[in-house]
């Protein structure tokens, strides 16, 4: 903010150098030239980089000048000169009006990207860079124009069954989908600790949505709202992953060279089936160290470019599986925006989950099913 306010008041120097030369060469000017009218340039370009208070201090000096002008020319109770000087003073009004509006939207912007960011802090909590024996980064890129939160979700706790995380998406997108956001994940959180396998987890899950998403659904999408859902378990000493898909897209691990998408069996999303249980396969898979584990929502892989083409995230990803978490995020990021020409028209969110070394040596088990 004090680097915004001295370059704001530098700046001032350029309309008070304008003024002081329009009002020299208008007196080396024939009698009959008159740029006066022109002063009004003053206080509309401070207005492009000043407040109200700065632009009415040019708008003061440049009547100031314009006065200068008429007395110098001995004409300055002339109605010529009082018209200019007149619709100077207004001119230099409406501008500062026009300050005072803007500021006062901006304010208002600033207060709401604050809320934003509040929001997004309260309902996605930052991810801790380690847990458990797990590198962390996550990505969030929200579709609504400021808005920092969505439909997207992500969580992740480390609990005596190892390190569980989740990925969401609820139906819909940007700030309309924040309510079902918010009671998945405070519904996670919660079951995480509270049961010892995937299946009871995603069930506790699936009871929690239904119970309470009726709460929060509009009239006329009655049931009609649901949320897609990956749950993956990491244990600390063993490389065999779990994962459960509840209707969502299925996490790709990333080998030296390599994007694999890991084999899953989806159930429903949560919210279609009711209260009644589910069935919830559980898969698995070896996640060994030096490995990088990608969850991610499918305002990922349906981003479209201009022609209408996905985003080919798993041959993107593919080149740079030997990055670190926070780089890979990065490259998926510029990569993802530039693919759809800078705006996104779903929520999209990215979780990279990199194992470290350790002592434990398991043997890989592709696909295999419980």
């Amino acid at each position: 903010m004090g680097a915004q306010w001295q370059r704001s008041h530098a700046l001032l120097v350029i309309p008070v150098v304008l003024i002081v030369v329009i009002t020299v060469v208008d007196q080396l000017l024939p009698a009959d030239v008159h740029l006066g009218p022109l002063l009004v340039i003053a206080p509309a370009i401070t207005a492009s980089f000043a407040g109200p208070w700065g632009t009415g201090l040019i708008g003061l000096l440049a009547m100031g000048a314009q006065t200068y002008i008429g007395w110098h020319f001995g004409v300055l109770f002339s109605r010529n000169v009082l018209v200019q000087i007149l619709a100077l003073a207004v001119l230099s009004a409406l501008i500062v009006f026009f300050c005072v509006v803007r500021e006062r939207h901006r304010r208002q912007l600033a207060q709401v990207r604050s809320v934003a960011e509040a929001t997004q802090h309260v309902l996605l909590w930052p991810l801790p860079e380690e847990i458990g024996p797990l590198r962390i980064a996550c990505l969030y890129l929200a579709a609504e124009d400021e808005a920092q939160v969505g439909g997207d979700l992500y969580a992740a706790t480390s609990t005596d069954h190892g390190v569980r995380v989740m990925i969401g998406d609820v139906r819909g997108k940007g700030l309309a989908a924040i309510g079902e956001a918010a009671l998945l994940i405070g519904a996670f959180r919660e079951a995480a600790h509270q049961h010892a396998d995937l299946p009871a987890l995603a069930t506790a899950l699936e009871q929690s949505v239904s119970r309470n998403l009726s709460d929060l659904e509009p009239e006329e999408e009655s049931g009609e709202r649901f949320a897609t859902a990956l749950l993956v378990e990491v244990p600390e000493s063993d490389h065999v992953t779990r994962v459960i898909s509840c209707g969502h897209p299925p996490p790709l691990l990333l080998s030296p060279g390599s994007a694999v998408s890991v084999p899953v069996h989806p159930a429903l999303p949560l919210g279609i089936s009711g209260p009644a249980p589910a069935d919830h396969a559980v898969d698995v898979f070896s996640f060994q160290p030096g490995d990088t584990l990608l969850l991610y929502t499918d305002g990922v892989i349906e981003a479209r470019d201009g022609t209408g083409a996905f985003y080919p995230f798993a041959e993107r990803v593919a080149q740079w599986a030997g990055n670190g978490p926070d780089r890979l995020l990065h490259l998926i990021r510029h990569d993802l925006l530039a693919h759809v020409g800078g705006r996104l028209d779903d929520d999209a969110a990215v979780i990279a989950l990199a194992r470290g070394p350790d002592a434990h040596r398991g043997r890989r088990h592709h696909g295999a099913r419980p």
